[in-house]
């Protein structure tokens, strides 16, 4: 079920009704809470929340031993690691592990084999997997104590977040999961400015952008010159940025309808100065788990200059595994690596950072030229399409100046949309209380029939 289809639009507002109705018994309010997340998690297919459940039940028991056997709480807490890393590889990376491992024993002239299994990928699997081993190591840490089976059971399992992220820390949601006072509603012009704000990005943008030039450009670059396939470049690097910050506009929106506060997922990211600005504002959750429990844990900066770059580049590998069982992700997040790598050495010769419009202009075209192994069908289909910037033998079909100026028109937004949303804060403050649900829903009409027919999916339900 997508969360912008009608039938959940209207499926969440009766859940509402019913949980809100529970406002006075907190505790029935979260058991409501929970269902509804196996509820809308079995809709897509009722083995995704029996996997969860049992994920679940095996970490809960994993909590109490890193809790209870504190002499042996490194012990558990990396048999809960292993067992999770090894329980996401299964699911997400077995057939792409198994056929490399034929591919390679076909090259050596080895007679062995691997057996063939048809494997579930449940959606989202990533998201919850990180989250279980950030809590865990927080009480391996002793940051805090586990929760009730109840609280961590819907930590790991809140709708909102459940799909696609934004990875949670359990200083972060679980904390307000464990509160024992009544929920409250809060900051409804912020709710109402966040649901404009998806569908605005992800229902419109985002869809038109796929549809008119990225889907074609990547469908067959032989066809395009090359300045076509440079604003087809561009156009995924906005693509993707509407698609999933809009998705995030929308979960952060929804969760504040459950009376529960998310921290934002996205600053402007392409308005970095430099590929470590970048990777602070995309993606953050992601990019900050990266940094606590793959970064720093490898040593981060602690080995040595060299070594830190090793660790980095190491880092980001990993960041491109988790997106996908797929070269391609490896490619990319090993592009990231060197590029941080190169920034760095560049940083050390200069004795200062790098920053300004130049740097910031050469970082948005790396990062643009990254994403074109991410979006493709595979490294060979991206190789095709980068052999294809050298193309001008033909004439242009696509209108190159107008997604030109559409993309001017991207970054003076960008610059501007702090100050946009301020604005439209206060002025949706003055608005009578009755006035918004119904603004609402006429802006919510008119960017439907503004954009393509039929439900867009989210480009992250996929990891």
């Amino acid at each position: 079920m997508s969360y912008l289809s009608p039938e959940f639009a209207l499926t969440f507002l009766v859940f509402l009704f019913l949980y809100w109705g529970l406002k006075p018994w907190p505790q029935w309010q979260k058991i409501s809470l929970l269902l509804a997340s196996y509820g809308i998690y079995a809709s897509l297919d009722w083995r995704f929340s029996t996997i969860l459940a049992v994920y679940t039940v095996c970490m809960l028991g994993l909590f109490k031993l890193v809790q209870v056997q504190a002499e042996r709480r490194r012990l558990w807490c990396g048999v809960g690691i292993f067992a999770s890393v090894l329980n996401l590889a299964v699911f997400k990376y077995y057939d792409f592990c198994s056929d490399g491992f034929l591919a390679a024993a076909e090259y050596f002239q080895l007679a062995w084999t691997i057996p063939a299994l048809e494997i579930l990928l449940p959606v989202g699997i990533s998201f919850y997997t990180f989250q279980a081993i950030a809590y865990l190591v927080a009480i391996a840490r002793r940051e805090r104590e586990p929760a009730n089976a109840l609280d961590s059971a819907l930590y790991l399992a809140f709708f909102p977040t459940l799909f696609a992220g934004p990875i949670c820390r359990a200083s972060d949601l679980l904390v307000q999961i464990e509160e024992k006072a009544p929920r409250k509603l809060l900051h409804m012009d912020l709710i109402f400015w966040l649901l404009l704000s998806a569908l605005v990005k992800k229902v419109w943008l985002a869809t038109w952008i796929s549809e008119t030039w990225v889907n074609p450009l990547f469908a067959n670059p032989d066809a395009y010159q090359a300045p076509e396939l440079l604003m087809g470049a561009y156009a995924f690097a906005i693509q993707i940025y509407f698609d999933f910050s809009g998705y995030s506009d929308l979960v952060i929106a929804m969760s504040l309808l459950l009376g529960y506060q998310l921290k934002d997922n996205f600053n402007y990211p392409y308005l970095a100065a430099n590929l470590r600005e970048f990777w602070r504002r995309w993606h953050i959750s992601l990019s900050s788990w990266i940094r606590d429990y793959v970064y720093i844990p490898m040593g981060g900066s602690r080995n040595g200059w060299w070594m830190t770059q090793v660790t980095i580049v190491s880092s980001m590998v990993i960041s491109g595994i988790w997106h996908g069982a797929s070269l391609k992700y490896i490619i990319w997040g090993a592009l990231h690596g060197l590029g941080m790598v190169a920034q760095n050495i560049i940083e050390k010769l200069l004795g200062r950072q790098t920053k300004g419009w130049l740097s910031a202009v050469i970082t948005f075209h790396f990062v643009c030229f990254a994403w074109i192994f991410f979006r493709a069908d595979g490294w060979q289909e991206a190789l095709q399409f980068i052999c294809g910037f050298v193309r001008l033998d033909a004439p242009m079909s696509m209108d190159v100046l107008g997604a030109a100026a559409l993309m001017l028109l991207f970054f003076v937004a960008s610059v501007q949309a702090e100050n946009w949303k301020s604005r439209s804060l206060c002025l949706m403050e003055r608005l009578p209380i009755l006035s918004k649900p119904v603004l609402l829903c006429s802006l919510a009409l008119l960017i439907h029939l503004l954009g393509p027919s039929g439900v867009p999916s989210f480009l992250y339900y996929s990891y």
